[in-house]
């Protein structure tokens, strides 16, 4: 088993993996735990990154794999699939100058982003797991 073959699943569990710290990190940050909060964020931008490195590693060597589903499951899985992808790309401006504007403490600022960026972010990190359960797990 090559490795190439094994970076569909390693992306879903960093995706995973973000959503767990996004949430804890609005648990964090609601409790007034900063520290907390930063450390939970800025793990969910790690493995973010990593996925991000992994995925275009993947895209880059793979051939594309076709989504096997019928019926009404295939303009279910080609919205979410459309909507991920869209919401990702606008992720990762809203992330940057987010993550940015709590490093330099912008609280302010930080937080009238963090309102728009949080939810998109979990939307992208969520629905990447749904895509994969869609497309390597679940064959309706």
């Amino acid at each position: 088993m090559d490795i190439v073959s094994q970076l569909p699943h390693i992306n879903a569990s960093l995706n995973a993996a973000a959503s767990v710290l996004l949430v804890i990190g609005r648990i964090q940050i609601a409790r007034r735990h900063i520290a907390a909060h930063r450390l939970a964020m800025l793990g969910a931008v790690g493995v973010s990154v990593l996925f991000l490195i992994s995925y275009i590693a993947y895209h880059l060597s793979a051939p594309i794999f076709q989504f096997r589903g019928q019926g009404m499951v295939r303009p279910i899985y080609y919205a979410l699939l459309i909507s991920h992808v869209v919401l990702a790309a606008v992720a990762i401006p809203l992330v940057l100058a987010t993550v940015w504007r709590g490093l330099r403490r912008e609280d302010a600022r930080h937080r009238r982003w963090a309102r728009w960026t949080w939810p998109v972010w979990m939307y992208v990190s969520a629905s990447g797991v749904l895509v994969y359960l869609m497309l390597y797990r679940i064959y309706l």
